[in-house]
C-alpha cells in the first residue's frame, strides 16, 4: 500500500477550447499570488501538452518554437523535444518539465503545485540594505540581464518600502538620479542591464559626480562563465565607469552583500558621489546566506559638522573687520544653512549674490538680495562684487561661468577641503562646515560697524527692472522674447516651487530675468551642462516630493516646473510618457525658437557662419496631448499668463510650448 502524499494541483484555465489549432505551439502565462509562470502549450495529434517554456540550455521560449516531424524544436539553437512528454530524442536527460493538462468544455487547463515559498536571494538582502539607508527611489529599465535584482527591487516595491519608476533611456535615469541627489542630498538609485543600457547611464552619472551628487548606479551583467571571451552585451565595466563613481564593484557569489551595499551608499552619501555595483547575471539569484542580516547606516556614519580651526577663524576675522564693503557669495553647497547666512548678511548689511547653481537660496526681494552673478547673471550682482573690499563665499565653486574675482581679498568656506583655493590662491581658505563657520563669524563680529549696502541694492534693483520693463516692448514679429515668458513666470510660478532648468539659451535669460522667491528650489547641470538634463530632472524631483513618513519635510508636495528649449527638450521627449505613466505633476514651460540658438550666437560671436543649429519640429503641444499630458501653444504674448496657470492647474504633466524669437534672449 502507497503511502505517498498526494500533491494537491490548482488549475488554471490557459486558451479556449478551440483556441490553439493541432500542430501548434504558443507561450501561456499563469499569475498566481506573487509568482507568474510561463509554460509552453502544445496542441499535437490531438493531444495537449505543457512543458515548462524555458529551454534548459540557453533560456530559449519553447513557446515561440515550431512543431516540426512531431517533434517541438526551440527557436534560439534548434536543440528537439517531445511536445507532450518533454523528452528529447535520442536518449539524451535534457529534457523539459512537463505539467498536467486537461481539456474541458470551457477550455485548456494546467495544473500545478501551489506558489511555492519564495527563497530570500542575495539580491534580497542588498535590496532590504537599500531601504535601510533610506533609498526611496530607483530609475530604470529593467531587461534581460537585470531580472534577478529588478525582482527583488519589486518586492520591496511590493511592501511600500521602495517606488520603482521605469523610464524610456537610461540616461534619463541617471538624470533624474543625480536632480534628486543635488535637491535632497539623499542618493537615489539607476538601474540598468548590461553593456548599452551601463553606457548610457554614464552621462547622467557624469552629471551628478562634477556636481557632487550622491547616485547608486545598479547594472546588471552577464554570467560569470562567459566573462572574457566577448559575449553577448559583454563590456568591462568596473573599468568603464572608474573614472565617474568613487566607489564601483562587482558582486561576486561569496560576496559579504550587505556590507558591499553598505559601503556603497556611506561612499555615496559621506563622499557626494557615484557608487556602482555590478551584478553578474547569474548571481543576482543566489540563495542568501542562512540567517544573513540586511545592512543599514547605524554605526557607519558620524555627524559631517566641522569646526574650522582657531587660526582660520582669526584671520578671516581681521580681514572682516578691516572691511567696510564685504559681499557674500553663496553657491549651490550652501542651501541647506540659508538662515544662518543670511543673519550673518542682515547683521553686516550686506548684499548676498549666487553663483547659478545657487539661483534662489535668498529672495531677489530681500534688501540683501542682489541676485546672480556670472554669465547668467545680473548687472546687480556684477556691480555689488566690483564695489565690494572683501568677498566671503560660501559653498561656491568657483566657476568661470560664475566669475568671482581674483583681485578681491577673499574667505572662502567649504566642508570639502579639494575644493578650497582649487583655481587661485585663497586669502584665508576655511574648512569646516557653512552652518558653524557662520556662526562663528557672526559671534565674533558682533557690533562691527559697516557701510549699510543695502539702500545701493535697492537701487540697482529699480535700474535693473525699469531696463526689463523696457525691453518687454522688443518685437521682431517672429516670436514672443524670453524676458516675456519669464516675467509671466516671475507672476505665476509658486513662491515655492522646485524649478529644474535646462541648457542653452532659455537658461541664461532664466538666470537673467526670472525672480526668485527665495523659497523656490532650483535644479541644473552645472557644471556638465549638458543638454537634456531638464525634464529627467523634473521627473527626480517630483519623486522628492513624493516621500512620505521621512524627517526631511522640505520637498513634500511642492509644485514641480522644469524650464527647456526645444533642443533640450528633444533629448529625453519621449520619457513625457514616463511622466503619464505616474501621473506625475510637472509644468514644462518650453521655449520654441527652431534652433540651438546659444550654438548660433556663439558661431556668431566668434565670426564663424552660423551652421547646422537649425531644428525641425513637431507640434510638441499636440505630442505631449498625443502622450497623454495636457500641450498648450502660445503664439502671442498676451496667452501666456492663461496658459501657464492651465498648466499649473493640470494634474499631470503639462507643456506650455512657447514661440519664441531666438533674438531675443
Amino acid at each position: 500500500m502507497s503511502h505517498e502524499k498526494k500533491v494537491e494541483l490548482t488549475w488554471h484555465k490557459v486558451a479556449d477550447a478551440d483556441e490553439l489549432p493541432d500542430g501548434r505551439v504558443k507561450t501561456v502565462n499563469v499569475t498566481q499570488g506573487a509568482v507568474t509562470r510561463s509554460f509552453a502549450l502544445t496542441h499535437h495529434d490531438g493531444t495537449y501538452g505543457a512543458l515548462d517554456n524555458r529551454c534548459p540550455h540557453q533560456g530559449g521560449p519553447l513557446g515561440e518554437g515550431s512543431i516540426e516531424n512531431g517533434l517541438l524544436r526551440c527557436p534560439w539553437h534548434g536543440w528537439d523535444y517531445c511536445p507532450l512528454t518533454g523528452k528529447p530524442p535520442g536518449g539524451y536527460d535534457d529534457g523539459v518539465e512537463t505539467f498536467p493538462v486537461e481539456a474541458r468544455s470551457d477550455g485548456i487547463y494546467i495544473g500545478f503545485e501551489g506558489e511555492p515559498a519564495h527563497k530570500r536571494t542575495v539580491t534580497d538582502v542588498m535590496a532590504e540594505t537599500m531601504v535601510n539607508w533610506g533609498v526611496t527611489h530607483v530609475f530604470g529599465m529593467v531587461g534581460h540581464s537585470n531580472l534577478g535584482l529588478a525582482d527583488a527591487l519589486r518586492r520591496q516595491e511590493q511592501v511600500g518600502k521602495l517606488t520603482f519608476i521605469g523610464i524610456r533611456h537610461e540616461g534619463a535615469a541617471a538624470f533624474a538620479a543625480s536632480a534628486f541627489g543635488k535637491l535632497t542630498g539623499d542618493p537615489a538609485a539607476c538601474l540598468s542591464i548590461a553593456g548599452p543600457g551601463a553606457t548610457n547611464l554614464l552621462t547622467g552619472l557624469w552629471d551628478a559626480k562634477v556636481d557632487r551628487a550622491p547616485v547608486l548606479a545598479l547594472t546588471g551583467q552577464v554570467q560569470q562563465q562567459v566573462f572574457g571571451p566577448g559575449a553577448f552585451q559583454e563590456l568591462p565595466l568596473k573599468e568603464a565607469f572608474s573614472a565617474v563613481a568613487g566607489f564601483s564593484h562587482l558582486c561576486l557569489p561569496d560576496s559579504n552583500h550587505a556590507e558591499l551595499m553598505n559601503l556603497a551608499l556611506k561612499s555615496a552619501k559621506v563622499n557626494n558621489n557615484v557608487s556602482h555595483i555590478i551584478f553578474p547575471d547569474d548571481v543576482q539569484t543566489r540563495p542568501a546566506k542562512e540567517g544573513q542580516e540586511a545592512g543599514s547606516p547605524d554605526g557607519r556614519l558620524a555627524p559631517m559638522r566641522i569646526t574650522p580651526d582657531d587660526d582660520s577663524i582669526k584671520a578671516a576675522i581681521d580681514l572682516l573687520k578691516k572691511s567696510k564693503r564685504p559681499v557674500i557669495i553663496v553657491g549651490h553647497g550652501a542651501r541647506f544653512e540659508m538662515a544662518q547666512i543670511i543673519a550673518l548678511a542682515e547683521m553686516l548689511q550686506c548684499p548676498i549674490l549666487t553663483t547659478f547653481k545657487g539661483k534662489g537660496l535668498i529672495s531677489d526681494a530681500h534688501p540683501c538680495g542682489g541676485g546672480v552673478l556670472g554669465r547668467s547673471g545680473t548687472p546687480i550682482a556684477s556691480w555689488c562684487m566690483n564695489e565690494s573690499d572683501v568677498l566671503l563665499v560660501f559653498g561656491a565653486s568657483f566657476s568661470n561661468h560664475t566669475g568671482i574675482t581674483p583681485k578681491k581679498p577673499t574667505i572662502q568656506v567649504d566642508s570639502d577641503r579639494a575644493q578650497l583655493g582649487k583655481f587661485h590662491a585663497i586669502d584665508v581658505p576655511m574648512w569646516g562646515d557653512l552652518g558653524i563657520t557662520c556662526g562663528l563669524l557672526a559671534e565674533r563680529l558682533r557690533g562691527h560697524a559697516t557701510t549699510d549696502q543695502r539702500p545701493e541694492i535697492a537701487e540697482r534693483w529699480k535700474i535693473w527692472r525699469a531696463e526689463k520693463q523696457n525691453r518687454l516692448d522688443d518685437t521682431r514679429g517672429k516670436g514672443i522674447s524670453s524676458i516675456a515668458v519669464f516675467n509671466a513666470m516671475n507672476r505665476r510660478i509658486p513662491d515655492d516651487a522646485i524649478i529644474a532648468v535646462d541648457v542653452g539659451n532659455n537658461t541664461y535669460s532664466f538666470g537673467r530675468y526670472f525672480e526668485a522667491s527665495g523659497k523656490q528650489a532650483v535644479l541644473m547641470s552645472g557644471y556638465l551642462g549638458s543638454i537634456g538634463f531638464g525634464y529627467p530632472a523634473a521627473m527626480g524631483a517630483w519623486c522628492a516630493t513624493q516621500v512620505k513618513n521621512r524627517w526631511d519635510k522640505r520637498f513634500e508636495g511642492r509644485p514641480v516646473v522644469c524650464v527647456s528649449g526645444d533642443g533640450g527638450f528633444g533629448q529625453y521627449a519621449w520619457e513625457v510618457n514616463t511622466a503619464v505613466k505616474y501621473g506625475m505633476n510637472i509644468t514644462h514651460i518650453l521655449l520654441n525658437n527652431g534652433e540651438l540658438g546659444k550654438i548660433s550666437k556663439e558661431q556668431r560671436a566668434g565670426e564663424w557662419n552660423v551652421w547646422q543649429t537649425s531644428l525641425s519640429n513637431p507640434n510638441i503641444a499636440e505630442y505631449v496631448s498625443n502622450c497623454g499630458g495636457l500641450g498648450i501653444r502660445v503664439e502671442e504674448q498676451s496667452q501666456l499668463d492663461d496658459a501657464i496657470e492651465r498648466a499649473l492647474a493640470y494634474p499631470g504633466p503639462a507643456t506650455v510650448e512657447i514661440l519664441t524669437d531666438v533674438e531675443l534672449i
